[in-house]
This record gives C-alpha cells, sequence and structure tokens, in this order.
C-alpha cells in the first residue's frame, strides 16, 4: 500500500514538473517575440525559473532515492517547492501578459 502511495505521488511531481516546464517554455517563446529592451527583463526572469525548476528536480530526485520511512518528511518540502515553482511561474506569465497588453 504504502509501495502504491509513494509511486502515486512521484508520479504526482512528475506531471506537475512536466507541466511547470511547459509553461516556462511558452514564457521562454513569448519572451523571444517581446520588445528588444523588455527581452533582457524575461530572459532574467526565465533564468530564475529554471534555477527554480533544477531545485525541484533535485528535490524530487532526493525523494526518490529515499527510503520508505524518510520519503513522507521529503515530501513536505518537495509540495512546497512545487507551489513556489507554480507561483513563480504563474506570476512571470500574468507580469508579461499585462505588460504586453
Amino acid at each position: 500500500m504504502a509501495d502504491k502511495l509513494r509511486e502515486a505521488y512521484q508520479e504526482q511531481v512528475r506531471a506537475q514538473i512536466s507541466e511547470l516546464e511547459a509553461r516556462i517554455e511558452l514564457l521562454k517563446a513569448k519572451a523571444e517575440k517581446a520588445k528588444a529592451n523588455m527581452e533582457t527583463e524575461y530572459q532574467k526572469r526565465i533564468a530564475e525559473l529554471r534555477n527554480q525548476r533544477e531545485d525541484v528536480q533535485s528535490q524530487f530526485e532526493d525523494l526518490r532515492e529515499a527510503g520508505e520511512d524518510a520519503w513522507q518528511d521529503l515530501r513536505t518540502g518537495l509540495d512546497q517547492a512545487v507551489d513556489q515553482l507554480r507561483a513563480s511561474v504563474e506570476g512571470a506569465l500574468s507580469a508579461f501578459q499585462s505588460e504586453t497588453e
């Protein structure tokens, strides 16, 4: 039972990371079409998002490699990191929308 719960959680996080990566790529595509003076700012934001995403991926790998007892402890931190990444991505997309309208 615990193995199935762990596998389901890992699959859920893997899907969230993939979705957020796709949204970062969307932001990158929009940034490439931005005016030259804004492109630098967007590239900076994208680099920050990618770093944040790498941190989430690293925490996810730590969770995957953790023993049966430890993975539950790592789950809370990973959930928070995914939520923070999601908020950062949404914030960047929202800022981009408002600046291009």
